[in-house]
């Protein structure tokens, strides 16, 4: 009996607002675009959550990467004269970190150089990576054919290389990888296996591999292209013994006060600061204040909304009641209790804002979808940001629709039917 009632005072309520259909559409606007602003909000801000997650996964959360990098001092002193320049990471950093920290699982010394690869007739820029059997394990990527590098190849200096798809595919095209010999830089290499890659510049984690990389044997490379370079064009020498280290944490809880630690080791060994340090987890957690922040500056923007389609609520139903005061006056005459009035003016406030609500909500769930369509932005509609909005509007139907209730129900009955 009192669902059967509860049904019929919502169909009534339904009915007074299509009374006036455009003031009611007018009057949910505000409601409609503060709940699809909260929702799109929520959505993007999940998805730039992810692909920050997504990005860490690739690098993987408990690894530490230091790089060479010129220092400024050395930019500004190579600048004026041609000279050899020395700086970045040597063996002995690698050494000293591997056997200094205990809260480090694993270590990779990277030795990184350009080179041409030539396969027939086919060309292609390559960059060798002269690194250990354990960059497979601290850098994950997914084996496409053949095998990775393994203690064998180290101990028997075989010449073999492990390309990535990307670059498999520009320099073998259609035909048969594994097996295939492959004339880099003046050495023959054998292909032995062809790995995914994540490179990616547009990501602003670093990551430790490229979409063109050719993974050798470290110390092959060393014996082949030695620690001094030149770059093309140019009379600068340059020496540089590593360009990477990855360094792999046992426990995530250590990953930062590791970082801090090799930093200050690395201070007490390098007259200037010839190198970078990446920690994925601390970047992560810059992204996450970000991400707060952002959520903040949009919630507030959604919030002025949902307060602006409030009072516009309150507003219109203030105004019903005027117009409908005979309406009250009657129903009072008649039996209504105050109560039964308030809930009926309190239903129609409920309805126009939930209906704006989920109006707002398919906007909400259309707009990410459009942002990833045309911007590439990763965005995920959860539940929560389509359970939140809809609960807010309801809030809404309720806080500001009190108070009009509450005047109509305060209307005397008498003076009610004399209005006109």
């Amino acid at each position: 009996m009192k669902q059967t009632k509860f049904i019929r005072n919502v169909l009534l309520g339904i009915e007074n607002l299509l009374l006036h259909k455009l003031r009611s559409f007018l009057t949910m606007l505000g409601v409609v675009f503060g709940v699809g602003s909260v929702v799109a909000m929520l959505s993007v801000g999940e998805g730039a959550s992810k692909e920050a997650m997504d990005q860490i996964r690739k690098v993987g959360s408990n690894n530490i990467i230091i790089t060479s990098e010129k220092s400024v001092e050395e930019e500004n002193t190579s600048s004026t004269q041609s000279r050899m320049s020395i700086y970045g990471l040597t063996y002995n950093d690698h050494l000293r970190i591997s056997e200094t920290f205990k809260t480090i699982k694993d270590t990779v010394p990277v030795k990184l150089i350009r080179k041409e690869a030539h396969l027939g007739e086919r060309t292609l820029e390559l960059r060798l990576v002269g690194t250990t059997t354990t960059w497979f394990e601290l850098v994950k990527r997914p084996l496409v054919a053949g095998r990775i590098l393994i203690p064998s190849d180290f101990k028997n200096q075989a010449a073999v290389a492990v390309l990535t798809e990307f670059g498999a595919r520009r320099l073998l095209a259609t035909r048969n990888t594994i097996g295939q010999n492959l004339r880099i830089g003046g050495n023959n290499f054998r292909i032995i296996g062809i790995i995914q890659s994540e490179g990616s510049e547009a990501s602003d984690i670093q990551v430790p591999d490229q979409q063109v990389d050719a993974y050798i044997p470290i110390d092959l490379a060393r014996v082949y292209y030695g620690d001094i370079s030149r770059a093309s064009g140019s009379f600068d020498i340059t020496r540089v013994e590593l360009n990477q280290i990855i360094v792999q944490v046992h426990n995530i809880e250590d990953v930062e006060s590791t970082a801090n630690g090799i930093e200050s080791m690395l201070r007490q060994f390098h007259k200037s600061k010839d190198y970078v340090m990446s920690v994925p987890l601390a970047l992560l957690r810059q992204a996450e204040a970000t991400k707060k922040t952002f959520n903040i500056v949009l919630g507030s923007i959604a919030g002025i909304s949902l307060l602006v389609g409030g009072i516009g609520i309150m507003n219109i139903m203030l105004a019903s009641v005027t117009e409908r005061t005979r309406e009250i006056g009657i129903r009072r005459a008649i039996g209504a209790k105050r109560s039964q009035i308030i809930f009926q003016f309190l239903i129609e406030t409920i309805v126009l804002s939930t209906v704006g609500g989920i109006v707002g909500l398919g906007i909400g769930v259309l707009i990410p979808l459009l942002i990833e369509l045309f911007a590439g932005m990763p965005t995920v509609v959860t539940t929560m940001s389509v359970i939140l909005p809809l609960v807010i509007s309801a809030g809404i139907g309720i806080v500001f629709g009190l108070y009009p209730a509450a005047r109509a129900a305060e209307v005397d009955p008498i003076i009610a039917l004399r209005h006109e």
